[in-house]
């Protein structure tokens, strides 16, 4: 005989959109959409020679749209059955704060052979890490989303353990996750969030991170043209405000992809984060443009006086630097280009902080 245990985990908890929901999800994610087009629809074709990058916008709107549904849906949900506590939304769509405890929202189109892709990034870099794991399957069509299960920081670090990433993912199976959605509520109400121990970003281990990010992580550019992203560049909607996104699209050529990344200022200046912009478009004879912006993050109007972006050569030349005034709200490198299979980094630099991010074109 079934229990309402065994019921629940039949019946997973559905959250219904509401028109509201998609209208919201629309204008977050209107920033993506190329000039001239009048409906939303990721699964439009193209018939011109601009196919490839034009489906690499429409992926990314697409995403940031799922993310946004998921975000509107699971935030009117928990509302719902957590009063007690304040819910606060983060710069980045796909997190939420739910009183001290700090959620990360895992949002898919559908789960194939009950596996579960998590980048490397938000489990390890301490200013993505959250307490909770949600994972969230976003059913646009059907107008529900549904809650799939959680993962909390400790169990997951505890599985991932075990694991090799593929492509900076681990995989896990949907299984770990804990089909409960109660058993999130309870936590939430009743643990203390020290419980659950997130990493801390020490100005030690961001040197010891470095080194190993320097051996490790190179970002292949060239596969950004095909589609292929690794999720810790994250679209740019859901770093910067919409606003500021469009006036990069207007600046840029309408047709690059574009993609950023949080940098977590360390200690000194309370974990305030910037966000790295890249942006690139294809070239002729195998050439690849482009361009690099540095933005503040939520509230914050203008970047930190006199911080720093650099483009370093393979060699580690410097080969342009450019530097925040008293009231800069970006500053970027003059667009450069280069051949396919060409080395670079960027490097981020405030005082004695310094984040580099290896490239290869």
């Amino acid at each position: 005989m079934l229990n309402s245990t065994d019921i629940r985990l039949l019946l997973p908890e559905s959250i219904w959109l509401e028109a509201e929901h998609f209208q919201a999800a629309k204008k977050i994610s209107d920033g993506h959409r190329p000039a001239g087009s009048d409906t939303f629809s990721c699964r439009r074709r193209f018939a011109n020679g601009t196919l490839r990058e034009r489906v690499n916008n429409e992926a990314d709107k697409w995403q940031t749209y799922l993310n946004a549904l998921a975000l509107l849906g699971f935030e009117e949900w928990l509302s719902t059955r957590i009063n007690q506590l304040p819910i606060k939304r983060d710069s980045n769509i796909s997190y939420l704060k739910v009183g001290e405890f700090k959620l990360c929202l895992i949002a898919t189109e559908n789960i194939l052979d009950e596996e579960v892709n998590i980048a490397v990034d938000i489990i390890e870099r301490p200013e993505l890490a959250a307490h909770f794991y949600v994972l969230l399957e976003v059913l646009e069509e059907q107008e529900e989303v549904i809650i799939r299960g959680f993962l909390r920081y400790d169990e997951l670090v505890n599985y991932t353990i075990k694991l090799q990433p593929r492509d900076n993912f681990y995989r896990l199976p949907l299984a770990e996750f804990d089909p409960e959605p109660n058993h999130l509520l309870f936590y939430s109400r009743f643990l203390e969030p020290t419980a659950i121990a997130l990493p801390v970003a020490t100005e030690t281990k961001a040197e010891e991170n470095l080194v190993v990010y320097l051996q490790e992580t190179t970002t292949k550019l060239s596969q950004w043209l095909q589609g292929v992203i690794d999720e810790s560049w994250q679209a740019i909607d859901t770093l910067i405000s919409p606003e500021v996104n469009l006036a990069f699209s207007t600046r840029s050529l309408e047709l690059a992809t574009k993609r950023g990344k949080l940098i977590d200022l360390g200690i000194q200046l309370s974990h305030q984060t910037v966000a790295l912009l890249v942006n690139i478009t294809e070239e002729a004879e195998e050439k690849i443009s482009i361009s690099i912006q540095l933005h503040p993050t939520g509230k914050e109007k203008y970047l930190p006086r006199n911080i720093k972006v650099t483009l370093l050569s393979k060699a580690e030349n410097i080969l342009q630097q450019v530097e925040a005034r008293g009231q800069d709200n970006y500053i970027q490198l003059k667009l450069f280009k280069g051949e396919r299979g060409k080395r670079f980094s960027i490097e981020v630099s405030l005082d004695e902080l310094s984040v580099r991010e290896n490239f290869e074109l």
